[in-house]
């Protein structure tokens, strides 16, 4: 389990500047799955769920996290099982360590995915 799946979002007014493209590169390599934006303000991962309720199940999982840690993602809810979540720090402009935070967190949850064939 990551160490930042253990950390607590910060309030995002007034925790400084949104991470540069470097800072945001090495803050990346400790959440498995995600990626980063060509322009490094937004990190997301691409589900393709086992069906419509997996994804929605998920959603409303991830729902519950992001309320508590008061950090909110972006859900993209298409084709009725692809699933993109991203995740920027709409205060800063960019990304901050709350969104590598709740990536973390959000790794940790059970997901129902698609087989593969």
């Amino acid at each position: 389990m990551s160490q930042l799946s253990q950390k607590k979002c910060q309030p995002c007014e007034g925790i400084g500047q949104a991470y540069n493209r470097e800072q945001a590169r090495q803050a990346l390599s400790a959440v498995p799955g995600w990626e980063m934006s060509e322009d490094s303000k937004v990190i997301f991962q691409n589900y393709v769920m086992k069906n419509f309720m997996a994804a929605v199940e998920f959603i409303n999982e991830v729902a519950k996290i992001a309320e508590a840690e008061n950090h909110h993602p972006d859900f993209h809810l298409t084709g009725y099982r692809k699933l993109k979540i991203e995740l920027s720090t709409h205060a800063l402009g960019g990304l901050s360590e709350n969104d590598f935070i709740l990536a973390a967190k959000i790794n940790t949850l059970p997901i129902r995915l698609k087989e593969r064939a």
